[in-house]
């Protein structure tokens, strides 16, 4: 009889592979790209290019070239810091946390939410620099007395998020390198010359012993027990941005969760995102399946659901607190100058995913992608929301006014998403997408099980 987790890897398909089809299928994208890979790369080139120029226009004629204005003076900048920021967040959370649980299906996931999340880090640490303006005085950010013995505003929320992403940064560098060990010796071994040597340095001698396995089982698992409670507590100082002020629709002890929940969901979206098309392009259609992706989007429609209630909680508690300017600066975010947002937040989120009650739609990749695509489109929004309506309505009304984004600001938006599925295509072309060991080991399990 099979176990019930060799059943599991039995479903997604693994029965009829050979562990020399792992290596062969997962590696080809590195050693032999399609012209698809070449044009993606190209397109991506392009819009890092434009939004490189926006920047340095920014940089050359001031942060006046922005539409940032009185009241609002946080605006899309700052808006995908957050996003990008949780985006980052949620990757090394779903690959540990299905660690910790043991969920077989995250074997060929876990690679792209790591990798997601250490791209994610690199691209909203882009944010307060460009936020600044002028960029060259960022290491007034860092927490070190400068030339002149003045210490940086320990009460600034610009300090909280360098020690935040910093931190969360480092351990999310470890837990994705340690992961990719044993795949880094296997491309050592498939290659000579220079990359021969370039791929032994990064394996760091491995050579698959006993010991070594042992050592780096524990390893891997002392990591992941380090980075889920180190997930939560960051994006937590992320959303204490806002909720340490006293702006209406912010001052709120919800945040923290909400801002985590918030986060896992926009993430599995974003790796859903990613790897529709990657299993496209590199013909990886025998190991994310339907079952993998099907798993995905139950937890895609579990997160909507707290999202959901999130939304609703902060309705309620603004109309719980009796307090007038709180209730004004809600009911204004749903039917004022910022209604439409509101509404394409709530559509994207809440209405969009509540279609993967149905069985047809989880198991539909086309589906799943295009509800993936409109979850991020609506997390960005809900950032946005949160943060300029209500900076835009505040207590004085003399001082309300309303925040429309330059041309300069699109085009960074774009160029960030562009920088990101940059580094994601040289990740790609450099080291393996899907983490060969382990699903070596859900083959040997499936055909153990197959066969008895």
């Amino acid at each position: 009889m099979a176990t019930a987790e060799t059943d599991v890897e039995v479903e997604a398909g693994y029965e009829d592979k050979a562990l020399a089809d792992a290596n062969r299928d997962i590696l080809r994208p590195i050693s032999a790209p399609s012209w698809r890979y070449w044009a993606l790369l190209g397109l991506v080139l392009a819009g890092v290019a434009w939004g490189g120029y926006a920047w340095w226009v920014q940089i050359d004629e001031g942060l006046g070239v922005a539409g940032i204005t009185h009241p609002v003076m946080w605006g899309v900048y700052i808006t995908l810091f957050v996003f990008w920021v949780g985006i980052a967040h949620s990757g090394t959370l779903i690959s540990a946390i299905l660690y910790l649980f043991r969920s077989g299906w995250r074997t060929t996931i876990n690679r792209a939410a790591e990798a997601m999340t250490i791209f994610a880090v690199m691209t909203a640490g882009l944010f307060p620099l460009i936020h600044l303006g002028r960029v060259w005085y960022f290491y007034y950010l860092l927490p070190y007395p400068s030339q002149r013995m003045i210490w940086p505003n320990f009460s600034s929320p610009l300090v909280w998020d360098t020690f935040a992403v910093g931190t969360y940064f480092t351990i999310s560098l470890l837990f994705w390198y340690t992961g990719l060990i044993p795949d880094i010796a296997a491309l050592r071994d498939k290659f000579r010359g220079w990359k021969n040597k370039l791929y032994g340095a990064l394996s760091l001698g491995w050579e698959g012993t006993v010991e070594e396995w042992r050592h780096y089982r524990r390893a891997y698992l002392y990591m992941a027990g380090i980075a889920t409670p180190l997930v939560l507590s960051v994006h937590s100082v992320v959303s204490w941005d806002f909720a340490m002020a006293v702006t209406p629709g912010w001052h709120s002890t919800i945040f923290a969760p909400y801002f985590v929940a918030g986060a896992i969901f926009s993430g599995i979206a974003m790796v859903i995102t990613i790897m529709v098309p990657l299993r496209w392009a590199f013909g990886l259609e025998d190991y994310v399946t339907e079952y993998h992706f099907g798993n995905m989007a139950k937890m895609l429609l579990l997160t909507s659901l707290i999202v959901g209630y999130s939304y609703a909680a902060e309705y309620f508690l603004a109309w719980y607190t009796d307090h007038p300017i709180e209730q004004a600066s809600f009911l204004w975010r749903a039917t004022g100058g910022y209604s439409l947002p509101f509404w394409i937040m709530v559509f994207c989120n809440v209405v969009v995913p509540a279609a993967l009650w149905f069985r047809k739609v989880r198991t539909s990749i086309p589906a799943l992608f295009a509800i993936s695509i409109f979850v991020n489109i609506g997390m960005f929004y809900e950032r946005f929301v949160i943060i300029v309506t209500s900076l835009a309505h505040e207590f004085e009304p003399a001082a309300w006014g309303m925040y429309q984004p330059s041309w300069v600001e699109i085009s960074i938006l774009g160029g960030s998403f562009a920088w990101f599925f940059l580094w994601f295509l040289l990740f790609s072309k450099t080291l393996p997408t899907i983490s060969i060991a382990e699903v070596k080991e859900h083959i040997a399990h499936a055909q153990g099980g197959h066969h008895e």
